[in-house]
């Protein structure tokens, strides 16, 4: 018998595969352990998971990347091929995209396996929240984001992030 707590984590876990074909079993391994650590910090959302991994499911087809920084940040900074923008804020200003979800769903099947990509990884957990909360299974955050924390010079792309990692990008 397994104790109270490790039951609940695996109940969480079969709730959140639930509509997966044969459960977590027909996971990629970075998703079932992105969702196995969501359940366990009780995310609000499906989960995290690294650049590289990310990647890896875009690049199979097993997922889809949703880059939701701004039009600017993707011009200016660089951008993944073939992703999907859906801004969750827009401007100079990042002033919130109201109509976020509504943009999203015409792009991103609910049931859809997502991955959101900001420039560090924190506007895109919102953004996963969100989506979360509006029905969206199977949405996760990039960690690291596009270019990754700042650093000690209060600099970005030295530290972390997509970029930093190698993986693929374009730039006008």
């Amino acid at each position: 018998m397994s104790h109270p707590a490790v039951a609940s984590i695996e109940q969480r876990i079969a709730d959140a595969t639930a509509g997966v074909p044969n459960g977590a079993s027909e996971l990629p391994a970075a998703v079932a352990r992105a969702r196995a650590e969501a359940v366990q910090a009780k995310l609000a959302y499906a989960g995290s998971i690294s650049p590289q991994d990310s990647w890896d499911l875009v690049a199979s087809g097993a997922a889809v990347l949703v880059d939701v920084r701004s039009a600017e940040e993707r011009k200016f900074v660089g951008e993944v091929p073939n992703s999907v923008h859906v801004a969750w804020a827009t401007g100079t200003a990042l002033t919130r995209n109201p109509r976020f979800v509504r943009e999203l769903e015409a792009k991103v099947r609910k049931d859809q396996l997502a991955i959101l990509l900001c420039r560090s990884g924190k506007r895109s957990v919102l953004a996963a929240e969100a989506a979360a909360k509006a029905g969206f299974t199977q949405i996760y955050n990039v960690l690291e984001g596009f270019e990754g924390e700042l650093d000690a010079a209060h600099q970005r792309g030295k530290r972390d992030g997509w970029r930093l990692r190698g993986l693929p990008w374009i730039q006008d």
